[in-house]
């Protein structure tokens, strides 16, 4: 007898084949669920598309992404400034960029309701200078400049306070963005157009002559005076005083200067002149008010100096900031920053130049205790969780958010370290390929000796050696099937691109439910801001997070609980 109905059973369809309607084909050939516009703009906002993925290049993902944004500010203009400032402002990003190119889209739609709700909300996302000039090198190939628009970037400049202005200027004072180099000097004397005329205050008007005229002519119109025979101006006391102790900082000509001005007025080593780059005092001085994440971005300078060594004052000092709860927090510091600096300062060798030194191993420790503590804190759920890693070809490259070392293979064992080490109940296990090497076609599952315990460069390495195959994300329910192993959520780490498999992941969870336990969830990570995910939609027991949003342990352990 022919049994006519097996080619076409909703029950088991090879993942090649689409199994359901909505289902679209995604970049790998395999058949995915395509994400709603608002998940694909949460993924693009928290991953960005630095670097592209493994089967789109950047330029392809980012226009797939920036038309998924401009269909969200069709449907709901607000909504999606929304969305772009309370990711940006939560610090759920690894990186800014994504939100600030979201917010030069918003600030150039037709809708003039849209336009003043992006540029009303330019400073929250634009919190620093160099901030500023990413957006305005972004927005001015969307928009022409307009007045609602140069009133926003004045706003920028004269609504935050007077030291904290002159602080920008200084420690920001100009980066290059694509091929254009901008400046404040440029942004003012381009957007300022009548923006300046009424400032808050004197300290603000010296700081705004202090960027355009210099530091010759910081005063007031009013209380400006004449000084030395050249007739040049001095500053007067409405001026921020860490403008004077940067001009002085840059005619110093003795490390002692240097330090005692750094003490004085709180400069950063942005501030220093490359000649005292190497001083270890100078760096020494430098830490002692040095914010979490510039430390963070010179642990490797700062042992290349020779300040942090084995036992040293600075390293002891360093180790315990980073095991500060409370410091972490307050930086905002993402824990993709922390991790990709621990790749980076292990290696002893920076990825561009040639700086090199030697990795001081309490300040790994240091830097790995910052990690989990960039989470929020999760209560354990005391469920049954299986996490499933995808360490095939496609989760290798490119890294996640354009940082150095850290590609999706590397992030998944990372977060899901970070759910684990919260839970009591776990089982970790790998997509792997059954036989004949690296590139065999044949889909396996492998369980991974992986504890809570683990240094995270030892669970990294579990994973390295790894043959890998065409990915099945159906195998952790199948695997628990055959096991006969009751488990309350499936965690699936993936980039989504999968087309190995006899049977649809939605259908082995359904296929799961039926024999072993009918409550049980699956919850998929996306390591990529494509637009896929293996999760079904219209299943409740089905979710599909952000990898990397730091919101994304919590609400996967409510999910767990059935709290959502």
């Amino acid at each position: 007898m022919t049994t006519y109905a097996q080619h076409v059973s909703r029950r088991a369809t090879p993942q090649s084949e689409q199994a359901e309607a909505k289902q679209v084909e995604n970049s790998a050939g395999g058949f995915s669920f395509a994400l709603d516009k608002w998940s694909r703009l949460n993924r693009f906002l928290i991953l960005g598309a630095e670097g592209g993925s493994y089967y789109a290049s950047e330029r392809k993902l980012t226009k797939e992404n920036a038309n998924c944004i401009q269909d969200c500010l069709e449907e709901d203009g607000i909504r999606t400034v929304a969305e772009i400032v309370g990711i940006s402002d939560s610090g759920r990003a690894p990186k800014n960029d994504p939100a600030i190119f979201a917010l030069a889209l918003a600030a150039a739609h037709d809708n003039v309701e849209v336009r003043r709700e992006a540029l009303k909300n330019l400073s929250a996302v634009c919190r620093i200078g160099t901030h500023l000039f990413q957006f305005v090198a972004a927005v001015r190939e969307f928009r022409g400049g307009g007045r609602a628009l140069r009133k926003a970037i004045a706003a920028w400049y004269i609504s935050r306070p007077a030291d904290n202005l002159a602080y920008q200027v200084v420690k920001y004072r100009q980066r290059k963005i694509g091929d254009e180099t901008w400046s404040h000097r440029d942004i003012i004397r381009t957007y300022g157009r009548n923006q300046f005329r009424a400032v808050p205050s004197a300290a603000h008007e010296a700081v705004i002559r202090y960027v355009v005229r210099g530091a010759g002519d910081m005063g007031s119109r009013e209380v400006k005076r004449k000084v030395g025979p050249g007739g040049n101006y001095q500053a007067v006391s409405e001026a921020p005083a860490i403008l004077e102790g940067f001009d002085q900082l840059q005619s110093a000509t003795a490390a002692s200067d240097v330090i005692a001005l750094i003490r004085e007025h709180g400069l950063t080593h942005e501030m220093v002149p490359s000649e005292f780059k190497n001083d270890v005092a100078v760096w020494g001085a430098l830490l002692e008010k040095m914010p979490m994440g510039a430390m963070v971005r010179n642990l490797a300078k700062m042992s290349a100096v020779g300040l942090l060594a084995p036992l040293s004052d600075a390293s002891k000092f360093v180790a315990a900031r980073l095991a500060d709860e409370e410091a972490i927090r307050k930086s905002r510091m993402h824990p993709l920053a922390l991790l990709s600096a621990m790749k980076v300062y292990a290696s002893g060798r920076g990825v561009r130049g040639s700086l090199t030194w030697t990795p001081v191993p309490q300040v790994i420790d240091g830097i790995e205790e910052g990690y989990y503590l960039a989470f929020p804190n999760i209560e354990p759920t005391g469920k049954n969780l299986l996490l499933a890693l995808d360490v095939s070809s496609s989760m290798m490259s490119p890294n996640i958010a354009g940082l150095p070392g850290i590609s999706p293979r590397i992030g998944s064992v990372a977060m899901a370290m970070a759910t684990a080490r919260t839970e009591a109940n776990y089982q970790f296990l790998a997509f792997t390929s059954k036989s004949g090497g690296p590139w065999a076609r044949g889909a396996a599952l492998t369980p991974l000796d992986i504890s809570k315990r683990d240094r995270l460069d030892t669970a990294i390495q579990k994973v390295s050696g790894l043959s890998f195959g065409g990915t099945d994300c159906a195998l952790p329910m199948i695997w628990a099937l055959d096991n006969k192993i009751k488990v309350d959520t499936f965690c699936v780490y993936t980039d989504s691109e999968t087309w190995a498999g006899n049977i649809h992941p939605h259908q082995a969870l359904k296929k799961y439910r039926r024999a072993i336990n009918p409550d049980a969830k699956l919850i998929v990570v996306g390591m990529t801001s494509n637009g896929f995910t293996i999760a079904d939609p219209s299943d409740a027991g089905m979710l599909d997070v952000v990898g990397f949003d730091t919101a994304a342990p919590g609400i996967m352990a409510d999910f767990t609980r059935g709290n959502l």
